[in-house]
Protein backbone atom coordinates (compact mmCIF):
# COMPACT_ATOMS: atom_id res chain seq x y z
CA UNK A 1 0.00 0.00 0.00
CA UNK A 2 1.20 3.60 -1.32
CA UNK A 3 1.43 6.14 2.02
CA UNK A 4 0.84 8.78 -0.12
CA UNK A 5 -1.53 9.74 -3.01
CA UNK A 6 -0.66 8.44 -7.15
CA UNK A 7 0.54 10.83 -9.57
CA UNK A 8 -2.47 12.33 -11.10
CA UNK A 9 -3.88 11.15 -14.98
CA UNK A 10 -1.71 12.34 -17.48
CA UNK A 11 -2.16 15.74 -19.01
CA UNK A 12 -1.67 14.93 -22.87
CA UNK A 13 -3.99 12.17 -22.45
CA UNK A 14 -7.14 12.36 -24.80
CA UNK A 15 -10.57 12.21 -23.07
CA UNK A 16 -12.77 10.51 -25.32
CA UNK A 17 -16.71 10.47 -23.83
CA UNK A 18 -16.37 12.87 -21.15
CA UNK A 19 -15.43 16.17 -19.68
CA UNK A 20 -11.60 16.17 -18.48
CA UNK A 21 -11.16 16.20 -14.52
CA UNK A 22 -7.99 14.76 -12.30
CA UNK A 23 -7.77 12.41 -9.63
CA UNK A 24 -7.11 15.40 -7.07
CA UNK A 25 -11.06 16.32 -8.10
CA UNK A 26 -11.95 12.94 -7.29
CA UNK A 27 -10.30 13.33 -3.58
CA UNK A 28 -13.05 11.78 -0.97
CA UNK A 29 -14.31 8.44 -3.07
CA UNK A 30 -12.65 5.88 -3.81
CA UNK A 31 -11.64 5.34 -8.00
CA UNK A 32 -10.72 2.79 -9.96
CA UNK A 33 -8.22 3.13 -13.27
CA UNK A 34 -8.78 0.22 -15.56
CA UNK A 35 -5.89 0.31 -18.22
CA UNK A 36 -7.00 -1.39 -21.05
CA UNK A 37 -6.95 -2.17 -24.64
CA UNK A 38 -10.15 -2.16 -26.73
CA UNK A 39 -8.97 -4.50 -29.02
CA UNK A 40 -8.37 -7.70 -26.47
CA UNK A 41 -10.69 -9.78 -25.52
CA UNK A 42 -9.56 -10.04 -22.13
CA UNK A 43 -9.36 -6.50 -21.73
CA UNK A 44 -13.02 -6.44 -22.49
CA UNK A 45 -13.93 -9.18 -20.33
CA UNK A 46 -12.71 -7.19 -17.25
CA UNK A 47 -14.78 -4.10 -18.59
CA UNK A 48 -17.99 -6.68 -18.70
CA UNK A 49 -17.14 -7.91 -15.22
CA UNK A 50 -16.73 -4.34 -13.21
CA UNK A 51 -19.64 -2.95 -15.35
CA UNK A 52 -21.69 -5.85 -13.84
CA UNK A 53 -20.60 -4.63 -10.48
CA UNK A 54 -21.38 -1.05 -11.41
CA UNK A 55 -24.79 -2.10 -12.35
CA UNK A 56 -25.22 -3.76 -8.85
CA UNK A 57 -23.39 -0.83 -6.51
CA UNK A 58 -24.45 2.33 -8.14
CA UNK A 59 -22.69 5.50 -7.01
CA UNK A 60 -19.97 3.16 -5.00
CA UNK A 61 -16.99 4.42 -6.59
CA UNK A 62 -15.86 6.52 -9.80
CA UNK A 63 -14.60 4.48 -12.57
CA UNK A 64 -12.12 5.79 -15.51
CA UNK A 65 -10.91 3.80 -17.55
CA UNK A 66 -7.48 4.29 -19.72
CA UNK A 67 -7.47 2.72 -23.59
CA UNK A 68 -3.77 1.99 -24.34
CA UNK A 69 -3.18 1.46 -27.67
CA UNK A 70 -1.63 -1.80 -29.24
CA UNK A 71 -2.16 -1.14 -33.17
CA UNK A 72 -1.79 2.29 -35.16
CA UNK A 73 -4.97 2.96 -35.82
CA UNK A 74 -5.95 2.91 -32.48
CA UNK A 75 -4.44 6.22 -31.73
CA UNK A 76 -7.28 7.83 -33.41
CA UNK A 77 -9.68 9.10 -31.00
CA UNK A 78 -12.76 8.10 -32.95
CA UNK A 79 -11.64 5.13 -33.43
CA UNK A 80 -10.74 4.18 -29.73
CA UNK A 81 -14.02 5.51 -29.09
CA UNK A 82 -16.17 3.14 -31.31
CA UNK A 83 -14.18 0.04 -30.21
CA UNK A 84 -15.05 0.53 -26.62
CA UNK A 85 -18.58 1.59 -27.45
CA UNK A 86 -18.93 -2.10 -29.26
CA UNK A 87 -19.25 -3.51 -25.91
CA UNK A 88 -21.72 -1.23 -24.42
CA UNK A 89 -18.95 0.88 -22.52
CA UNK A 90 -20.83 3.37 -20.30
CA UNK A 91 -17.67 4.69 -17.90
CA UNK A 92 -15.40 7.83 -18.18
CA UNK A 93 -12.78 6.95 -20.57
CA UNK A 94 -9.51 8.38 -21.79
CA UNK A 95 -7.14 7.45 -24.70
CA UNK A 96 -3.52 6.73 -23.32
CA UNK A 97 -1.85 7.01 -27.28
CA UNK A 98 1.33 7.50 -25.94
CA UNK A 99 1.46 5.33 -23.08
CA UNK A 100 2.26 8.36 -20.90
CA UNK A 101 -0.30 7.01 -18.34
CA UNK A 102 0.81 3.28 -18.50
CA UNK A 103 4.12 4.21 -17.66
CA UNK A 104 3.04 6.73 -14.91
CA UNK A 105 1.17 4.12 -13.25
CA UNK A 106 4.11 1.52 -13.44
CA UNK A 107 1.54 -0.83 -15.39
CA UNK A 108 3.05 -3.68 -16.85
CA UNK A 109 -0.27 -5.84 -19.00
CA UNK A 110 -3.23 -5.70 -19.84
CA UNK A 111 -5.86 -5.63 -17.70
CA UNK A 112 -4.80 -3.67 -15.16
CA UNK A 113 -6.67 -2.33 -12.42
CA UNK A 114 -5.61 0.13 -9.70
CA UNK A 115 -8.11 0.67 -7.13
CA UNK A 116 -7.65 4.54 -5.02
CA UNK A 117 -9.05 5.13 -1.77
CA UNK A 118 -11.00 8.36 -1.03
CA UNK A 119 -7.33 10.05 -0.61
CA UNK A 120 -6.18 8.99 -3.52
CA UNK A 121 -4.05 6.52 -2.20
CA UNK A 122 -3.30 3.24 -4.00
CA UNK A 123 -4.87 0.18 -1.96
CA UNK A 124 -4.52 -2.44 -4.49
CA UNK A 125 -3.53 -3.56 -8.00
CA UNK A 126 -4.93 -6.32 -10.24
CA UNK A 127 -3.25 -7.75 -13.07
CA UNK A 128 -4.99 -9.33 -15.68
CA UNK A 129 -8.02 -11.25 -15.27
CA UNK A 130 -7.07 -13.16 -12.09
CA UNK A 131 -9.32 -15.89 -9.76
CA UNK A 132 -13.13 -15.61 -10.39
CA UNK A 133 -14.50 -13.19 -7.39
CA UNK A 134 -11.20 -11.73 -7.23
CA UNK A 135 -12.16 -8.19 -8.79
CA UNK A 136 -16.01 -8.33 -6.85
CA UNK A 137 -13.80 -8.79 -3.36
CA UNK A 138 -11.67 -6.22 -3.87
CA UNK A 139 -14.12 -3.75 -5.10
CA UNK A 140 -16.42 -4.20 -2.34
CA UNK A 141 -13.22 -4.16 0.35
CA UNK A 142 -12.94 -0.60 -1.45
CA UNK A 143 -16.20 0.68 -1.03
CA UNK A 144 -16.70 -0.25 2.73
CA UNK A 145 -18.19 2.36 4.19
CA UNK A 146 -18.33 4.98 1.83
CA UNK A 147 -21.18 6.70 0.70
CA UNK A 148 -23.11 6.48 -2.69
CA UNK A 149 -22.42 9.71 -4.49
CA UNK A 150 -23.42 9.99 -8.10
CA UNK A 151 -20.58 9.25 -10.56
CA UNK A 152 -19.52 11.25 -13.64
CA UNK A 153 -20.99 9.15 -16.92
CA UNK A 154 -19.30 7.97 -20.43
CA UNK A 155 -22.13 9.39 -22.44
CA UNK A 156 -21.31 13.39 -22.61
CA UNK A 157 -19.05 14.09 -25.77
CA UNK A 158 -19.50 12.95 -29.15
CA UNK A 159 -22.41 10.56 -28.48
CA UNK A 160 -23.99 7.93 -31.01
CA UNK A 161 -26.16 9.11 -33.76
CA UNK A 162 -29.41 6.80 -34.24
CA UNK A 163 -29.22 4.33 -37.03
CA UNK A 164 -31.88 1.13 -37.68
CA UNK A 165 -27.90 -0.91 -37.10
CA UNK A 166 -25.74 -0.03 -33.67
CA UNK A 167 -22.46 -1.53 -34.76
CA UNK A 168 -23.48 -4.99 -36.93
CA UNK A 169 -20.81 -7.52 -37.05
CA UNK A 170 -21.51 -11.02 -38.48
CA UNK A 171 -23.30 -11.35 -41.76
CA UNK A 172 -24.34 -14.47 -43.64
CA UNK A 173 -26.40 -14.55 -46.94
CA UNK A 174 -28.01 -16.96 -49.20
CA UNK A 175 -29.90 -16.70 -52.55
CA UNK A 176 -32.27 -14.65 -51.32
CA UNK A 177 -31.92 -13.28 -47.43
CA UNK A 178 -29.18 -11.88 -45.79
CA UNK A 179 -28.99 -12.24 -42.02
CA UNK A 180 -27.08 -9.84 -39.75
CA UNK A 181 -25.95 -10.11 -36.49
CA UNK A 182 -26.76 -6.71 -34.86
CA UNK A 183 -24.71 -6.81 -32.14
CA UNK A 184 -25.01 -3.37 -30.04
CA UNK A 185 -29.09 -3.83 -30.03
CA UNK A 186 -28.44 -7.78 -29.20
CA UNK A 187 -30.57 -8.81 -32.03
CA UNK A 188 -30.36 -10.92 -34.96
CA UNK A 189 -32.05 -9.73 -38.56
CA UNK A 190 -33.19 -11.83 -41.42
CA UNK A 191 -33.45 -9.18 -44.05
CA UNK A 192 -34.10 -9.21 -48.27
CA UNK A 193 -30.81 -8.44 -50.42
CA UNK A 194 -32.62 -4.80 -50.73
CA UNK A 195 -32.40 -4.44 -46.51
CA UNK A 196 -36.21 -4.72 -45.48
CA UNK A 197 -36.12 -6.64 -42.15
CA UNK A 198 -38.57 -9.49 -42.38
CA UNK A 199 -37.78 -11.29 -38.89
CA UNK A 200 -35.99 -10.29 -35.30
CA UNK A 201 -34.63 -12.75 -33.57
CA UNK A 202 -34.18 -11.76 -29.97
CA UNK A 203 -35.86 -9.34 -28.08
CA UNK A 204 -33.15 -6.57 -28.45
CA UNK A 205 -31.92 -6.31 -24.76
CA UNK A 206 -28.80 -7.86 -23.21
CA UNK A 207 -30.07 -11.53 -22.04
CA UNK A 208 -30.01 -15.13 -22.37
CA UNK A 209 -33.05 -16.45 -23.14
CA UNK A 210 -34.10 -19.76 -25.42
CA UNK A 211 -37.42 -19.69 -27.34
CA UNK A 212 -39.76 -18.27 -29.80
CA UNK A 213 -39.15 -15.12 -31.61
CA UNK A 214 -41.35 -13.54 -28.69
CA UNK A 215 -39.00 -14.82 -26.14
CA UNK A 216 -35.07 -16.08 -27.11
CA UNK A 217 -33.02 -12.96 -25.95
CA UNK A 218 -28.65 -12.90 -27.26
CA UNK A 219 -25.82 -10.31 -25.73
CA UNK A 220 -24.00 -8.63 -27.80
CA UNK A 221 -23.87 -11.47 -30.84
CA UNK A 222 -20.78 -11.49 -33.43
CA UNK A 223 -20.13 -14.79 -35.81
CA UNK A 224 -22.95 -16.23 -37.90
CA UNK A 225 -22.91 -19.30 -40.29
CA UNK A 226 -25.74 -20.27 -42.11
CA UNK A 227 -26.96 -24.53 -43.37
CA UNK A 228 -29.65 -25.25 -44.76
CA UNK A 229 -32.54 -24.37 -42.29
CA UNK A 230 -30.41 -23.33 -39.65
CA UNK A 231 -28.63 -20.52 -38.63
CA UNK A 232 -25.27 -20.49 -35.99
CA UNK A 233 -24.52 -17.72 -33.82
CA UNK A 234 -21.56 -16.48 -31.75
CA UNK A 235 -23.69 -15.29 -29.16
CA UNK A 236 -20.39 -13.46 -27.70
CA UNK A 237 -21.86 -11.67 -24.64
CA UNK A 238 -23.27 -14.77 -23.04
CA UNK A 239 -19.93 -17.16 -24.14
CA UNK A 240 -22.54 -19.52 -25.77
CA UNK A 241 -23.24 -20.81 -29.34
CA UNK A 242 -26.84 -20.49 -30.24
CA UNK A 243 -28.53 -22.01 -32.89
CA UNK A 244 -32.18 -19.82 -35.11
CA UNK A 245 -34.08 -22.84 -36.44
CA UNK A 246 -35.05 -20.69 -39.68
CA UNK A 247 -38.42 -22.60 -40.29
CA UNK A 248 -39.58 -22.51 -37.16
CA UNK A 249 -37.82 -19.36 -35.43
CA UNK A 250 -36.88 -21.50 -32.49
CA UNK A 251 -33.89 -20.03 -30.43
CA UNK A 252 -31.96 -23.44 -28.59
CA UNK A 253 -28.29 -23.00 -27.06
CA UNK A 254 -25.74 -25.90 -28.52
CA UNK A 255 -23.02 -24.90 -26.06
CA UNK A 256 -22.35 -22.19 -23.22
CA UNK A 257 -23.64 -20.84 -19.93
CA UNK A 258 -23.34 -17.15 -19.75
CA UNK A 259 -19.65 -16.82 -17.86
CA UNK A 260 -16.45 -17.27 -19.63
CA UNK A 261 -15.02 -19.97 -18.40
CA UNK A 262 -12.39 -22.90 -19.76
CA UNK A 263 -13.81 -25.35 -22.14
CA UNK A 264 -13.79 -29.06 -21.61
CA UNK A 265 -13.82 -31.60 -24.15
CA UNK A 266 -16.07 -34.95 -24.41
CA UNK A 267 -19.62 -35.03 -24.97
CA UNK A 268 -22.35 -32.08 -24.08
CA UNK A 269 -25.29 -33.65 -22.27
CA UNK A 270 -26.18 -30.38 -20.64
CA UNK A 271 -25.36 -27.22 -22.85
CA UNK A 272 -25.73 -25.10 -19.86
CA UNK A 273 -23.53 -26.69 -17.99
CA UNK A 274 -20.54 -25.86 -20.74
CA UNK A 275 -18.01 -23.30 -20.60
CA UNK A 276 -16.75 -21.08 -23.74
CA UNK A 277 -14.45 -17.99 -23.62
CA UNK A 278 -15.46 -15.13 -25.84
CA UNK A 279 -16.64 -17.34 -29.27
CA UNK A 280 -16.60 -14.96 -31.86
CA UNK A 281 -15.95 -16.27 -35.65
CA UNK A 282 -17.56 -19.69 -36.46
CA UNK A 283 -17.68 -22.26 -39.60
CA UNK A 284 -19.47 -25.49 -40.50
CA UNK A 285 -18.41 -28.40 -42.60
CA UNK A 286 -19.19 -32.26 -42.41
CA UNK A 287 -21.49 -31.83 -39.53
CA UNK A 288 -18.89 -30.28 -37.48
CA UNK A 289 -19.49 -26.02 -36.35
CA UNK A 290 -15.82 -24.86 -35.87
CA UNK A 291 -15.30 -22.29 -33.17
CA UNK A 292 -12.88 -19.22 -32.66
CA UNK A 293 -12.60 -18.59 -29.04
CA UNK A 294 -10.94 -15.66 -28.78
CA UNK A 295 -10.60 -15.17 -25.30
CA UNK A 296 -8.76 -18.77 -24.87
CA UNK A 297 -7.08 -18.16 -28.02
CA UNK A 298 -7.86 -21.68 -29.28
CA UNK A 299 -10.05 -23.46 -32.23
CA UNK A 300 -12.81 -25.34 -30.96
CA UNK A 301 -15.33 -27.99 -32.92
CA UNK A 302 -18.35 -28.89 -31.75
CA UNK A 303 -19.66 -32.24 -33.45
CA UNK A 304 -23.95 -31.79 -34.02
CA UNK A 305 -24.50 -35.18 -34.80
CA UNK A 306 -22.17 -36.48 -31.83
CA UNK A 307 -22.77 -32.99 -29.33
CA UNK A 308 -19.41 -33.33 -28.32
CA UNK A 309 -16.95 -30.65 -28.10
CA UNK A 310 -13.30 -31.40 -29.15
CA UNK A 311 -10.39 -28.82 -28.92
CA UNK A 312 -8.78 -28.81 -32.29
CA UNK A 313 -5.75 -26.24 -32.24
CA UNK A 314 -4.27 -23.65 -30.24
CA UNK A 315 -2.04 -23.80 -26.71
CA UNK A 316 -3.64 -20.81 -25.06
CA UNK A 317 -0.87 -18.30 -25.08
CA UNK A 318 -1.44 -15.41 -27.00
CA UNK A 319 1.34 -15.83 -30.00
CA UNK A 320 1.90 -16.89 -33.94
CA UNK A 321 2.89 -20.09 -33.51
CA UNK A 322 2.74 -22.72 -36.48
CA UNK A 323 2.83 -26.76 -35.83
CA UNK A 324 0.35 -29.23 -35.32
CA UNK A 325 -2.71 -28.99 -33.19
CA UNK A 326 -2.42 -27.84 -29.88
CA UNK A 327 1.81 -27.37 -30.27
CA UNK A 328 0.55 -24.10 -32.20
CA UNK A 329 -0.34 -20.76 -31.09
CA UNK A 330 -3.12 -18.08 -32.06
CA UNK A 331 -3.15 -14.49 -30.79
CA UNK A 332 -7.23 -14.32 -30.44
CA UNK A 333 -8.64 -15.67 -33.41
CA UNK A 334 -11.82 -14.02 -34.66
CA UNK A 335 -12.67 -15.20 -38.15
CA UNK A 336 -13.37 -18.38 -39.97
CA UNK A 337 -14.12 -19.77 -43.18
CA UNK A 338 -13.70 -23.40 -44.70
CA UNK A 339 -13.07 -25.40 -47.29
CA UNK A 340 -11.79 -28.44 -48.83
CA UNK A 341 -10.89 -29.46 -45.57
CA UNK A 342 -8.96 -26.51 -44.74
CA UNK A 343 -10.07 -24.31 -42.38
CA UNK A 344 -8.61 -20.78 -42.70
CA UNK A 345 -8.51 -18.16 -39.79
CA UNK A 346 -8.90 -14.69 -39.09
CA UNK A 347 -6.18 -14.06 -36.00
CA UNK A 348 -7.18 -10.44 -34.95
CA UNK A 349 -3.71 -9.60 -32.32
CA UNK A 350 -1.18 -11.37 -34.77
CA UNK A 351 -2.82 -9.22 -37.95
CA UNK A 352 -2.39 -12.47 -39.71
CA UNK A 353 -4.13 -15.02 -41.96
CA UNK A 354 -3.55 -18.98 -40.77
CA UNK A 355 -4.69 -21.76 -42.41
CA UNK A 356 -5.73 -25.51 -40.32
CA UNK A 357 -5.37 -28.34 -42.09
CA UNK A 358 -8.60 -30.77 -40.80
CA UNK A 359 -6.88 -33.55 -41.23
CA UNK A 360 -3.85 -33.67 -38.49
CA UNK A 361 -4.67 -29.70 -37.43
CA UNK A 362 -1.67 -28.97 -38.67
CA UNK A 363 -1.62 -24.88 -38.29
CA UNK A 364 0.67 -22.35 -41.03
CA UNK A 365 0.38 -18.91 -41.31
CA UNK A 366 -0.53 -17.66 -44.83
CA UNK A 367 0.03 -13.68 -44.06
CA UNK A 368 1.51 -12.30 -40.72
CA UNK A 369 4.84 -10.90 -39.41
CA UNK A 370 4.73 -11.55 -35.82
CA UNK A 371 2.07 -10.88 -33.27
CA UNK A 372 3.38 -7.15 -32.69
CA UNK A 373 4.15 -6.76 -36.49
CA UNK A 374 1.49 -5.17 -38.90
CA UNK A 375 0.92 -2.93 -41.78
CA UNK A 376 -1.03 -2.52 -44.82
CA UNK A 377 1.16 -3.44 -47.52
CA UNK A 378 0.32 -5.69 -50.64
CA UNK A 379 2.35 -8.18 -52.57
CA UNK A 380 3.54 -11.34 -51.90
CA UNK A 381 2.67 -13.30 -48.64
CA UNK A 382 6.76 -13.24 -46.99
CA UNK A 383 6.00 -9.67 -47.11
CA UNK A 384 2.47 -8.41 -46.73
CA UNK A 385 1.07 -6.92 -43.97
CA UNK A 386 -2.57 -6.56 -42.67
CA UNK A 387 -3.47 -5.02 -39.02
CA UNK A 388 -6.32 -6.60 -36.75
CA UNK A 389 -8.41 -8.18 -39.36
CA UNK A 390 -11.43 -9.15 -37.78
CA UNK A 391 -13.77 -11.63 -40.43
CA UNK A 392 -12.72 -13.70 -43.57
CA UNK A 393 -15.18 -15.68 -46.08
CA UNK A 394 -14.37 -17.43 -49.09
CA UNK A 395 -15.72 -16.72 -52.57
CA UNK A 396 -17.92 -19.73 -53.68
CA UNK A 397 -16.80 -20.02 -57.15
CA UNK A 398 -13.40 -19.06 -57.33
CA UNK A 399 -10.01 -20.22 -54.66
CA UNK A 400 -9.87 -16.53 -53.29
CA UNK A 401 -10.10 -15.73 -49.59
CA UNK A 402 -11.71 -11.94 -48.55
CA UNK A 403 -10.66 -10.19 -45.71
CA UNK A 404 -12.04 -7.70 -43.70
CA UNK A 405 -9.03 -5.47 -43.10
CA UNK A 406 -10.13 -3.95 -39.81
CA UNK A 407 -7.49 -1.83 -38.36
CA UNK A 408 -6.34 -0.84 -42.44
CA UNK A 409 -10.47 0.05 -43.30
CA UNK A 410 -9.91 -2.03 -46.00
CA UNK A 411 -11.39 -4.80 -48.16
CA UNK A 412 -8.68 -7.18 -49.40
CA UNK A 413 -7.89 -10.69 -50.77
CA UNK A 414 -5.67 -13.53 -51.00
CA UNK A 415 -5.58 -16.01 -53.56
CA UNK A 416 -5.79 -19.50 -52.94
CA UNK A 417 -2.95 -21.80 -53.73
CA UNK A 418 -0.10 -19.07 -53.21
CA UNK A 419 -1.41 -15.55 -54.96
CA UNK A 420 -0.53 -12.28 -53.62
CA UNK A 421 -2.14 -10.21 -50.99
CA UNK A 422 -4.42 -7.45 -52.97
CA UNK A 423 -6.29 -4.41 -51.90
CA UNK A 424 -9.58 -4.16 -53.83
CA UNK A 425 -9.63 -0.49 -54.78
CA UNK A 426 -13.12 1.24 -53.25
CA UNK A 427 -14.21 4.61 -53.46
CA UNK A 428 -13.41 5.27 -50.02
CA UNK A 429 -12.37 3.94 -46.62
CA UNK A 430 -14.55 1.61 -44.55
CA UNK A 431 -15.07 2.34 -40.80
CA UNK A 432 -14.64 -0.76 -38.92
CA UNK A 433 -15.24 -3.57 -40.93
CA UNK A 434 -15.84 -6.68 -38.55
CA UNK A 435 -17.92 -8.84 -40.81
CA UNK A 436 -18.12 -10.44 -43.83
CA UNK A 437 -20.51 -12.55 -46.40
CA UNK A 438 -19.96 -13.38 -50.04
CA UNK A 439 -22.84 -14.55 -52.13
CA UNK A 440 -25.47 -13.38 -54.53
CA UNK A 441 -23.00 -12.16 -56.42
CA UNK A 442 -21.75 -9.97 -54.26
CA UNK A 443 -19.39 -9.21 -50.78
CA UNK A 444 -21.40 -8.09 -48.41
CA UNK A 445 -19.15 -5.96 -45.53
CA UNK A 446 -20.68 -5.40 -41.98
CA UNK A 447 -19.36 -1.69 -41.56
CA UNK A 448 -19.17 -1.71 -37.77
CA UNK A 449 -18.74 1.68 -36.97
CA UNK A 450 -20.66 3.22 -39.11
CA UNK A 451 -23.62 1.12 -38.34
CA UNK A 452 -24.20 0.09 -41.89
CA UNK A 453 -24.09 -3.23 -44.19
CA UNK A 454 -22.38 -2.68 -47.68
CA UNK A 455 -22.79 -4.70 -50.70
CA UNK A 456 -19.59 -4.19 -53.07
CA UNK A 457 -19.76 -5.65 -56.63
CA UNK A 458 -16.63 -7.19 -58.00
CA UNK A 459 -17.20 -6.87 -61.16
CA UNK A 460 -18.64 -3.46 -61.58
CA UNK A 461 -16.60 -2.29 -58.69
CA UNK A 462 -19.67 -0.38 -56.99
CA UNK A 463 -19.80 -0.17 -53.37
CA UNK A 464 -23.63 0.56 -52.15
CA UNK A 465 -24.88 0.92 -48.69
CA UNK A 466 -27.72 -1.68 -47.87
CA UNK A 467 -30.60 0.39 -46.65
CA UNK A 468 -32.50 -1.44 -43.75
CA UNK A 469 -35.64 -1.00 -43.44
CA UNK A 470 -38.38 -2.25 -40.73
Amino acid sequence: MNAQPVQDLPEFATWLNAAPCTLTELRGRPVALLFVNAASAWSMQRLAEFGQWLSRNPGRLQPLVLNVPRFDFERDAGAALKLLRRQGLSMPALLDADWDGWRRFGVTSWPTVILLDAQGREQQRLVGLGAPGELERALNDLCEGAPPAPSRGGSELHPELPHPLRFPAGLAVNRDRLYIADSGRHRILECSHGGRVLRQFGLGTADFMDGNLAEAAFHRPQGLVLERESLYVADTGNHAVRRINLATGQVDTLCGNGRPGTPVEGPVAQPRQVALDHPVGLAIADNQLHIAMAGDNRLWSFHLGLRSLQWRAGSGAIDERDGSGHMAAFAQPTGLAVVQQVLYVADALGSSIRAVQLRGDLVQTLVGQGTWRFGAEDGPRGQASLQYPQAIALSPDAPVLWIADTGNGRLRTLRLGGGDLVTQPLPRRLHGPAGLAVGAGAVWIAETDAHAVLRFDPDSGVLSEVPISE
